[in-house]
């Protein structure tokens, strides 16, 4: 065992778990008041049923044995006599290895809930990440970062997660809202809860991803330094690109803004922090905010599907953009391991063929079984909740709960604010 390894990929997978409340905090803000709760424990709670459904059957499909090259075979449930201590080849012992992949396992589905908030029964959310955990997510680890996946053996580089993570949560937000339909209050203004926490999550989520990005390279190398490097690079690079463009366009900058561009650079660096420049980082920050500012600003408007939050705008096309221009800018100065430099580096189109096959793919299959699961699941489970409730909010209708609590004595002067008025009044006249 490399204990220098093992510890950074221990540390590395405590800063991806950070980053589900992180999600939380940031989506939390993003809401309407009614609606604080719900959204935060739609995050949060997946922290519990996804590492329950890991180590029953998650890592043994995602990694064990192999079905064509899209999912493996369980032959250790809940890990029974899987030997944790097994050291890999990079010095890793596999329980390790499982705990890193199991926080994937947690902030993928987390990612898509902010396309959804505010009109979502809760219990078809349960149901619906259970199901998709097994019949996507699995799937699509398997074929891209297991050594027999099919998309792997095309020749396609995914260095954290752009196809496995952040597409197949982006498709599966884009499914999701067509298929809800748009809340009552579609087109107005939204008034965000708390404009504080949105920053305070978008910190987290940097934070975090640094395990994201630079744990992926599952060693403690130069590789590793570099996946760090790119992130912060692409990061502020698409924080500014985003800025800019609001002050041209709406005229002034907004925190939101800024937010928002900084969550689409760390996607957009995401399937090729480990295998770019410093230089190469610096446009996919410009290429990523390019595409979702326009797919926000422009394009959703028309479509008309109500992404509540954006998470297809942020994480579906930046990860899109991010795929493929991997297949521009991925090198072997850089990463020895690649199969084939990319276009821009003398590689010619063959890696960046593989990552527009394996993009493509990628979309059709998440698309596809995201429709189907979809159709058969709200036969069962009813999937959105009835207009007095999303009028009432889910807080209260979902969970009974509040995000900000009244004393009784606060609730007696609600109550009464006229008579309250009044006697303020006339003491203020007696000070005068």
């Amino acid at each position: 065992m490399s204990t220098a390894n093992t510890a950074f990929i221990l540390v590395a997978s405590i800063l991806v778990l950070f980053m589900t409340p992180g999600l939380a905090f940031f989506y939390g803000g993003l809401v309407s008041r009614r609606n604080v709760v719900n959204t935060m424990l739609s995050v949060f709670f997946i922290c519990g049923i996804a590492i329950l459904l890991w180590v029953a059957i998650g890592y043994e499909l995602a990694f064990n044995g192999d079905i064509g090259g899209i999912i493996g075979i369980v032959h250790h449930f809940f890990l029974t006599h899987l030997n944790l201590n097994h050291v890999l080849a990079n010095g890793l012992p596999t329980g390790v290895y499982l705990l890193f992949q199991m926080m994937f396992a947690i902030i993928t589905p987390a990612l898509f809930v902010g396309a959804i908030v505010g009109r979502t029964r809760f219990k078809f959310l349960l149901w619906f990440i259970v199901l998709w955990s097994v019949l996507l997510y699995y799937p699509m680890v398997h074929m891209v970062w297991s050594a027999n996946g099919l998309l792997a053996h095309i020749g396609m580089i995914d260095f954290a997660g752009g196809t496995v993570v952040h597409i197949n949560a982006g498709i599966t937000a884009f499914v999701l809202s067509a298929f809800l339909g748009r809340r009552h209050n579609y087109g107005q203004e939204l008034q965000h809860y708390n404009l504080p926490w949105v920053l305070l999550g978008t910190t987290i989520l940097w934070i975090g991803w640094y395990g994201f990005n630079a744990g992926s390279a599952l060693a403690m190398n130069s590789v590793a330094l570099q996946a760090a490097l790119t992130t912060t690079v692409t990061t502020a690079t698409s924080m500014i690109a985003w800025m800019i463009l609001d002050i041209m366009i709406v005229g002034k900058p907004t925190l939101v803004g800024v937010c928002t561009g900084t969550l689409c650079g760390l996607v957009g660096i995401t399937p090729g922090a480990g295998y770019v420049t410093l230089a190469g980082s610096f446009w996919i920050g410009i290429l990523a905010v390019a595409a979702s500012y326009t797919f926000i600003t422009l394009l959703k408007p028309r479509i008309g599907v109500d992404d509540a939050l954006d998470a297809f705008g942020c994480h579906g096309v930046s990860g899109i953009m991010g795929s493929i221009v991997t297949g521009l800018f991925a090198t072997k100065t850089v990463n020895k391991t690649i199969p084939e430099n990319g276009l821009f580096y003398g590689g010619g189109f063959k890696l960046l063929g593989a990552q527009l096959f394996g993009t493509v793919a990628t979309i059709i299959f998440v698309a596809v079984l995201c429709v189907i699961l979809i159709s058969l699941l709200r036969l069962v489970v009813p999937m959105r909740v009835d207009a007095a409730e999303e009028d009432l909010g889910l807080d209260q209708g979902e969970h009974g709960e509040s995000v900000d609590y009244i004393v009784k004595g606060d609730r007696d002067i609600l109550n009464h604010q006229a008579e309250f008025q009044g006697q303020m009044a006339r003491l203020q006249q007696r000070h005068k």
